[in-house]
């Protein structure tokens, strides 16, 4: 399945879309000086369970890495549970 994930970040949230422009999922965030919190994920009932918040979550961490100077403060359960089970991503989180 081909996701497109743009940062809106007038929303304060990454976006996943499908190929027409369905909005799938979303990741909602915060920015407080140089962290992005991310407070809350939620995919459509009709894509659950079909990959959609994980490559979800890990384009918004690879926009975060991008940025250079950021750190992640996983407050969602979801992108912390993810996080952990990727310890390539582990780097982005911050001091508590």
């Amino acid at each position: 399945m081909t996701i497109d994930v743009v940062d809106v970040p007038e929303e304060s949230r990454f976006e996943a879309r499908g190929q027409d422009g369905e909005l799938m999922g979303v990741a909602f965030y915060d920015v407080i000086g140089t962290t992005v919190a991310f407070t809350h994920t939620e995919v459509d009932e009709k894509y659950e369970g079909q990959g959609v918040a994980g490559q979800l979550v890990r384009a918004a961490l690879d926009s975060v890495r991008a940025q250079g100077n950021r750190r992640v403060a996983p407050l969602c359960p979801y992108v912390k549970a993810w996080i952990a089970r990727h310890p390539d991503y582990q780097d982005l989180v911050g001091p508590s």
